[in-house]
């Protein structure tokens, strides 16, 4: 039997996950020394209420888990006898994964036999939500573990990323993105504009001031790239800004009609980085 994983980094809540025989792995983040693993610890995210403490000046940190943390997310479905497949957030943006190979190679030791496969989305929160749901969409259809992989081999570089924050801070404590300036400064309205690369890793590739500038240049970059997008979800990622996001929606249904839109609350793990009133589109694209 094939049993299918992700982590609460790509933004499945647990109902989706259920929905599509996901099992979660909980991605932790700390504020005040408190760690909190996100629905293990509560069992929904509310959040407009943590990114209200983002905008009172809380800056979060996050962490890796354990070696001994994967081996007892895994070792059930090994000592069943279950082929796995994990589908990530970038391994490119944490050593998280690090202890994750350790754990996999102590337990294909002590169960030789067991298949684990992964899918690196290469990518975190909205492009991970539309290609873990795609995966999904395969996994009830019924298809193998190696059909999933060649679909995945195929089309996770095909899925583009490209979204601004609102305030640079976070981004600049947490130095996950490059080419981002350092004295770039929300007072003057300065927004970066960022994609997930085919590396996995977050890059700014320029510059807009003012929100509805940075808006239209995502709803540019759906235009420049797409490719098939009625055929694919576009996903809109929002940390706390709904109303922002169903702006962009709205924009992008002007220009290409209806299409299947889904937002998403970026998770708190990795809004502890990209902190509040940021917002991303995920298209199927012609390239990252």
């Amino acid at each position: 039997m094939l049993k299918i994983f992700t982590d609460t980094d790509t933004d499945l809540t647990p109902a989706e996950a259920a929905r599509f025989g996901f099992q979660l792995i909980s991605m932790p983040y700390s504020i005040d020394a408190k760690t909190t693993y996100p629905y293990v610890d509560f069992e929904t995210f509310d959040g407009h209420a943590f990114y209200d403490v983002l905008r009172s000046g809380v800056l979060p940190t996050t962490s890796a888990i354990s070696k001994e943390q994967y081996i007892n997310y895994f070792e059930p479905d090994f000592a069943a006898g279950n082929d796995i497949l994990y589908v990530h957030f970038s391994r490119a943006m944490t050593n998280t994964f690090d202890a994750m190979d350790q754990a996999v190679a102590e337990l294909k030791a002590r169960y030789p036999g067991v298949r684990f496969e992964e899918i690196d989305t290469k990518g975190i929160t909205p492009i991970s939500y539309g290609i873990v749901c795609e995966v999904g969409d395969l996994y009830l259809q019924g298809k193998t573990l190696d059909e999933i992989l060649a679909w995945a081999k195929e089309e996770v570089d095909h899925f583009a990323m490209y979204f601004f924050a609102d305030d640079l801070k976070f981004f600049r404590r947490s130095g996950r993105v490059s080419g981002l300036a350092a004295t770039m400064g929300t007072l003057i309205g300065i927004r970066p504009l960022i994609y997930m690369s085919q590396e996995g890793k977050m890059v700014s590739v320029g510059t807009v001031k003012g929100r509805p500038k940075a808006l239209q240049a995502l709803l540019d970059k759906v235009t420049e790239l797409g490719s098939e997008i009625e055929k694919h979800r576009i996903c809109i990622g929002h940390s706390d800004a709904p109303e922002i996001a169903h702006q962009l929606g709205a924009m992008i249904e002007e220009r290409f009609g209806k299409q299947n839109i889904v937002y998403v609350y970026v998770n708190p793990t990795a809004g502890s980085h990209c902190g509040p009133n940021g917002v991303g589109v995920c298209f199927h694209a012609k390239h990252r």
